[in-house]
């Protein structure tokens, strides 16, 4: 069965444009196309398609707000974001918004057949350069945030909490580590005093949610 597309573009060259590349490929069906963001939202719901390609800047109501609409209101169609620039505060709205994917226009010849496999299949993609800045950004904060893991905890805390992540009893971790058991629940009494948390399933869930345990 054939991939059904929807293209949401402003510019009817760019529509042109993409059904022409999209076309090449048999298993693609470009349906319908559109112009603003209301008329996508109709046409959405209507044709039922599995991907939406949507241009960011449309007239009206625009790709951000579309996109949301859809992705609340037709869950069935994913959404892959078309823009012309590289602006993170575009990025993460689309995201947030329900965008599996987010390509620059300048690279959709290259990379929207690829974006499309990826989105039906379940998975999200995203142009190298936006990976980049959003990859840097994320990796920014990081590296200024006085409150990130590594910056509260100390190696050895951070390995205890892995531990105890993991399961390990005090007796085991204290094998593990070449410690004594009075110094283990030292450490995982600091751990828990510095990061407010009381209890081992919310120092469990908090390990995980920071990526210390893959569990």
């Amino acid at each position: 069965m054939k991939i059904k597309i929807l293209l949401a573009d402003d510019q009817k060259s760019m529509r042109e444009a993409l059904r022409s590349l999209l076309e090449k490929y048999d298993e693609f069906d470009v349906a319908v196309e559109a112009e603003c963001g209301e008329s996508t939202i109709a046409l959405t719901g209507e044709y039922k398609p599995d991907v939406v390609v949507m241009d960011i800047a449309m007239p009206g109501l625009n790709g951000i707000e579309a996109t949301h609409r859809i992705v609340c209101e037709i869950p069935g169609t994913k959404v892959i974001t078309l823009s012309m620039n590289l602006d993170k505060d575009s990025v993460v709205a689309m995201l947030k918004a329900g965008s599996c994917g987010y390509l620059l226009k300048d690279r959709a010849y290259e990379e929207l057949a690829v974006a499309i496999r990826e989105v039906v299949a379940g998975n999200i993609y995203m142009s190298p350069p936006v990976v980049g800045l959003v990859l840097g950004d994320y990796i920014h904060k990081q590296l200024c945030d006085d409150n990130n893991i590594f910056s509260i905890l100390t190696s050895r805390e951070r390995e205890v909490l892995k531990l105890v992540a993991e399961g390990r009893s005090t007796a085991q971790i204290a094998a593990d580590l070449d410690i004594s058991t009075k110094t283990v629940d030292t450490h995982r009494q600091h751990v828990m005093d510095k990061l407010n948390i009381r209890g081992i399933a919310d120092l469990t869930r908090y390990a995980i949610r920071e990526g210390i345990s893959p569990l």
